[in-house]
Formats: structure tokens, C-alpha cells, sequence
């Protein structure tokens, strides 16, 4: 009886394109970013900065603390620590630039120096001598007068207007015109001088207050939204909890719940961590003796936002100054190595212990999101990059309608393992699935991926396949690609180092019979790998051995085993057919049902008149072993019978 029905033509697949209503969508979304971020970028920080704080709002709820005095306390700690380090990051900035002139000569020595090592060198002195062209060019060009002294005080620059205005009354109308021609009696143009008034008290006032408005009212958005995001956490999770889908509220509130406290543990963790990193830098600063080491730890801890490249930013001006404040170089190596030994040493060995390998993105959306929100939102956005793509993809988690965000931006595979063991032998790729079984192999033994893997995986082949879509090139290509597989694994391990599994020779025979589908013989083969592993003899059967009359030529001559291969649990006609005439050709020999479905065993093998079924492939090697009761077994081994 055939197994699958005939293949159907292959149904025409179309490909499912966005329409332009998501595209438009995402263009306005896009624009709303860019073009709002004077008021969208305090609202992300602020977002961010009630991430963490909120653990410290419930902290003092716990100490009986109501949510508006918990809010407010936190909220100003924290506020007033921000302006502290503020404060002292600004200190720090105007001694620096105080200090610098005095560091000139220092760094004129040291080019010098390097010039004269390079002076060998044809193209550094031919760059040298371009742009020594280039400087005495630009020397020689004639220079603006200035517009007036800057020691000039007000009162005299009247006086000087004053006297200008007398002489040029004293003067008659002819000798300016005489005065203002040339030789030849054309006419010479006057010189026109524009003088700016001087700076009134409101004009000074607005130039002091000017630079300040925009960090102040960023501030102050930044503030008042921390506030009530805090105040209102529940009523703003209530409606994300609708937006999200309100028809199932228990899973919907448990996940919103979990990614908040997972996201504020991640967000203070990285704060903590950062921040840490920033006392380090500073401390060695000061032990090498840096100048404005204080300045440069709280960078580094800014700049360690920025991924992959953040650390190396935070190092350049440092190293710079280093450079220019010793007059030798053991400023400059002693900087360069506190950076080369800290940086490493947080990011693989700190952060891993902290919060696990890695952050939920893949390292492609770490990079593409700290291009995108830096274009979007500037320096901002480039150290708010990875803090918000992590929110994206924790809701993409969590939300149905988000869940594409996961998918793009995840560091979850998009395939699992059978989908992806499937794809390549779709692709005739079996080298990669190779790899991938190595690694699954590192740690587990070859039968948990063949059951786990290799099998779900041609069950989805075998699915297709009696669906129609898959015609019998491709079926014949992943037949091939799954055997070449299976070669590639003959080396795998099945037992631990230690374990041995010695029937005697007088075991007898385990037979592997294929079913009659299209993938059943790659099962069989798989099968036959795995016994041989526990020291089984074995012989496998041809694709067809159960088809017809092919099933009165097999040879059952010191076989005490026969194990039916099938993937399609549905087959019950044939798999009874199949095992009554096994029983009437050898009816001393043990029928064993590998069925790989999670399926009633014992019901199933009773209604085929089988002795067991096996749902693993350890299942079945138990079943064989039992089948010689001589056999001596050391190593682990299922513990559930199967017969």
C-alpha cells in the first residue's frame, strides 16, 4: 500500500510582500523620530532613567514609603547626583583649559623629535616640505587690521570717533574730492569702516543665557516625565497591556511585568557597571598622573554606552594628553595599557559573570541600531542605541504584533534546529549541517540529535511531501544531502568516555526495515548507526524491502530483531500488514515498532500486534540489547522500558 498519495502539481507560492500601508507607516515613524527628537529624546531618557530608578522607588514603597514621596525622594537624589558629577565634570573642563597652553612646548619638541626620525623618510618629507609650502603661503597672504585695539576702553573709542569727525569738518568739499582722486583725476573709492555697538546689559544677559535654555528645558522634560512615568506606572503598563491584546490577560501582564524588572535589572546592572569602569579609569589616571583624571573616568563610563567602540573613543584624549604632558613617552604606555588591560577585562570577563553573555542582540543589530539612532538622534542616540533596541526587542518578545522585532534584531535564531537541519538539506548543504551537529555533539551524545534534530527535521520533509510541494528532484536531493550526513557523523560519540556495551557474538542481528516513505530510509539509516554504536550487529534493509512481494525475499537468518522504520505515525494499515507477514516468515524473531511520535507506545504496538515501541532511538537500542539477554551493558542507558 503507498505510503504518500501521489504527488500534486507543485502549488503555485506566491511571495508576501509588505504592502504600502507598512511602508508608509514606517516612513512616518522614521520622520516622527527624526524631526521630533527635541522632544522625543527627553522622553526616551526619561523612559530609560524610570527603568532605573524603579527598583529603588519599590524599595522604599517596602519601607511602608507612599509612591509620591518614594518618586519624589529618588527622583531627587538621583537629579541632584546628576548635577553633582555635572558640576564637577565642568570644573574639571575649565582647569584643563587653563592648563593647556602650558603643555605647547612639550608637544612642540616631541614633533620635532619625531620629524627628525622621519626625515629619511622620501614621503614624509615630501608631505613635510608640502605643507611647509603651504604654511609660508598662507603666512605671506596679507592680513585683515584688526577692527580695534581690545585694550581700547569705550570712553576712548568716542574720543577717537570725536576727533575723526572734527578733522573731516575742517576739511572743504573741494580737497575731499581732490583728496579722493587719483593722478589722472578719477575718482578713488573711500574706505568704509562698520563698527558693531557696543553689547548693551540685555544683550549680555541673553548671550550668558542663550547656551543655557536648551540643556535647562531638556532638563526640565526629563524631569517632569521621570516623575510621572514613576507616579503612573501601573495605568501606563494597563495600556500597553491593551495595545498588546487584552483577550488573554494573565500571560499578557505576567510578560510586560517580567521584561519591565528584566530590563531594570539590565539598565542598573550596565549602569553599575559602566560606572565602575569609570572610577577604575579615573584611579589609574590619577596613579599614572594624568591630568583631569576625574574628566576622563566619567567619559569612559559615558562612552562605554557606545558599543564595540566607546571604550577606544574614551581612550583617544586621554592618550593625547598623555602624550603631550610628559616630556618622554611612560604617560603615554602606562594610559594605553590601563585602557588595553580594563576594557577587555570588563567586557569578557565582568559582564558575562553580571548578566550573561551577551545582551538579547545579535552583533549585526547592534551595529545597524547604533548607525540608525545615530543619524536620527546624534551623539544622544549613538549612546542610547543599545539601551532602546534592547526595549524593542523585549517587547517583540512579549507582543505578537511586535514580535518581527525579535526576529530582526535577536539574538535567537530564526530557525529552530529541525527547521534549520530541514533548510539545508533543502539547500543540498549537508557541510553546514555537519557543523551544526558538531557543535549539538560537543555535549550530547549522537542519538539525542538524531532524535531531537535530524528526526523532527525529516518529518517536516515528510510533511511537505505529502503535502505535494516538494517534487522528486528535491526529495532525491535531500535523500542524498541526509546521507552524506549521516556518513560525516559515522565518528560521532554515543556514550560516555568509559561506557562499553559488549553483547556476545551470539546476540543475534538487529534487521532495520525501512517504511515505504520517502525519508524513511534516511530513519533506518540512522538507526542502524546508533545500535552499531552499542556493539550490535545490524543489517539494513532496501528502501523497498516492505513493498509487495519484496517482503517474502528478505533473509531473517540469525536476526532476533527486526525494527520497522517508520515517520508517519498515521501508516496503521501498513505498518499491521508489514508485521504479519514478519510474524508468518520468522515467527521467532522480536518486532519492534520505531515509530519516532510521541504516541501511546504500548496501545500502538498492542493494535499492530508489535512486541514494543520505540519514540527515541535509545529506546530502541535498549530493545535490541534486551533482545539478547546475554549481553553485558555498562554505561547509562534510558531508564524507561519500552516492552
Amino acid at each position: 500500500m503507498p505510503a504518500i498519495a501521489p504527488p500534486q502539481p507543485e502549488a503555485r507560492r506566491r511571495l508576501i510582500v509588505p504592502g504600502a500601508n507598512a511602508l508608509n507607516i514606517a516612513v512616518v515613524v522614521v520622520a516622527a523620530l527624526y524631526f521630533g527628537r527635541e522632544v522625543l529624546v527627553p522622553i526616551a531618557l526619561a523612559a530609560l532613567l524610570s527603568f532605573v530608578l524603579a527598583p529603588a522607588v519599590r524599595l522604599l514603597q517596602g519601607w511602608r514609603f507612599g509612591r509620591g514621596p518614594a518618586v519624589v525622594a529618588v527622583v531627587a537624589l538621583a537629579f541632584t547626583v546628576l548635577f553633582g558629577l555635572t558640576g564637577v565634570m565642568v570644573r574639571e573642563i575649565d582647569g584643563l583649559a587653563r592648563d593647556l597652553p602650558s603643555y605647547e612646548a612639550t608637544m612642540l619638541r616631541k614633533i620635532e623629535t619625531l620629524r627628525g626620525a622621519a626625515v629619511e623618510s622620501r614621503t614624509l618629507k615630501r608631505a613635510a616640505d608640502m605643507f611647509g609650502r603651504l604654511g609660508r603661503a598662507l603666512d605671506s597672504a596679507p592680513k585683515e587690521e584688526p577692527a580695534a585695539a581690545g585694550s581700547a576702553t569705550a570712553a576712548e573709542a568716542i574720543q577717537a570717533q570725536g576727533r575723526a569727525k572734527a578733522a573731516a569738518a575742517a576739511k572743504t568739499s573741494d580737497e575731499n574730492r581732490l583728496a579722493n582722486r587719483s593722478p589722472d583725476g578719477e575718482l578713488m573709492p573711500v574706505p568704509v569702516e562698520i563698527r558693531q555697538p557696543l553689547p548693551g546689559p540685555l544683550s549680555t544677559v541673553r548671550n550668558l543665557v542663550d547656551p543655557l535654555l536648551y540643556p535647562l528645558a531638556t532638563t526640565g522634560i526629563i524631569l517632569v516625565f521621570v516623575i510621572f512615568i514613576l507616579v503612573q506606572r501601573e495605568d501606563l503598563r494597563n495600556r500597553l497591556i491593551r495595545l498588546a491584546g487584552s483577550h488573554d490577560l494573565q500571560r499578557t501582564t505576567a510578560a510586560i511585568d517580567d521584561a519591565a524588572r528584566r530590563l531594570s535589572r539590565m539598565f542598573l546592572l550596565q549602569l553599575a557597571i559602566n560606572s565602575g569602569f569609570g572610577v577604575v579609569i579615573a584611579i589609574g589616571l590619577v596613579v599614572i598622573g594624568v591630568p583631569s583624571a576625574v574628566l576622563w573616568g566619567m567619559l569612559a563610563a559615558v562612552l562605554r554606552f557606545v558599543p564595540y567602540v566607546g571604550g577606544l573613543i574614551a581612550a583617544g584624549l586621554p592618550l593625547m594628553l598623555a602624550a603631550a604632558v610628559d616630556p618622554g613617552w611612560t604617560m603615554f604606555l602606562g594610559t594605553l595599557v590601563l585602557f588595553v588591560v580594563v576594557e577587555p577585562l570588563v567586557g569578557q570577563v565582568v559582564e558575562p559573570l553580571v548578566y550573561g553573555r551577551n545582551t538579547g542582540l545579535s552583533p549585526i543589530a547592534v551595529i545597524l541600531s547604533a548607525t540608525f539612532w545615530a543619524w536620527v538622534w546624534g551623539p544622544v542616540g549613538l549612546i542610547m542605541a543599545v539601551p532602546l533596541t534592547i526595549c524593542l526587542v523585549v517587547l517583540g518578545r512579549h507582543v505578537d504584533q511586535l514580535e518581527f522585532l525579535d526576529v530582526l534584531l535577536g539574538d535567537r535564531p530564526p530557525l529552530t534546529p529541525p527547521e534549520t537541519f530541514y533548510q539545508r538539506l533543502l539547500s543540498s548543504d549537508p557541510d553546514e549541517a555537519a557543523e551544526r551537529a558538531e557543535i549539538f555533539l560537543k555535549a550530547n551524545p549522537l542519538s539525542r540529535y538524531y532524535d531531537e534534530v535530524a528526526i523532527e527535521g525529516l518529518r517536516l520533509a515528510q510533511l511537505d511531501a505529502a503535502r505535494g510541494v516538494l517534487d522528486q528532484t528535491r526529495i532525491d536531493g535531500i535523500c542524498q544531502a541526509g546521507e552524506q550526513l549521516i556518513e560525516d557523523l559515522a565518528d560521532a560519540d554515543e556514550m560516555p568516555p568509559g561506557a562499553v556495551v559488549a553483547p556476545p557474538p551470539e546476540a543475534g542481528i538487529a534487521l532495520c526495515l525501512p517504511g515505504p516513505g520517502a525519508f524513511d530510509p534516511l530513519a533506518a539509516m540512522m538507526l542502524t548507526q546508533v545500535l552499531g554504536k552499542y556493539g550490535l550487529q545490524t543489517r539494513r534493509g532496501a528502501p523497498d524491502a516492505l513493498a509487495g512481494a519484496r517482503i517474502g525475499e528478505l533473509d531473517f537468518d540469525g536476526v532476533t530483531t527486526v525494527c520497522l522504520c517508520y515517520l508517519d505515525p498515521s501508516m496503521r494499515i501498513h505498518i499491521r500488514y508489514a508485521v504479519r507477514r514478519i510474524r508468518h516468515l520468522a515467527p521467532d524473531v522480536r518486532v519492534l515498532l520505531a515509530c519516532w511520535a510521541p504516541l501511546d507506545a504500548a496501545a500502538d504496538a498492542a493494535r499492530v500486534n508489535a512486541d514494543a515501541e520505540a519514540v527515541t532511538l535509545r529506546d530502541a537500542a535498549r530493545f535490541c540489547l534486551e533482545a539478547a539477554p546475554e549481553a553485558e551493558t555498562v554505561g547509562p542507558l534510558p531508564a524507561r522500558a519500552v516492552s
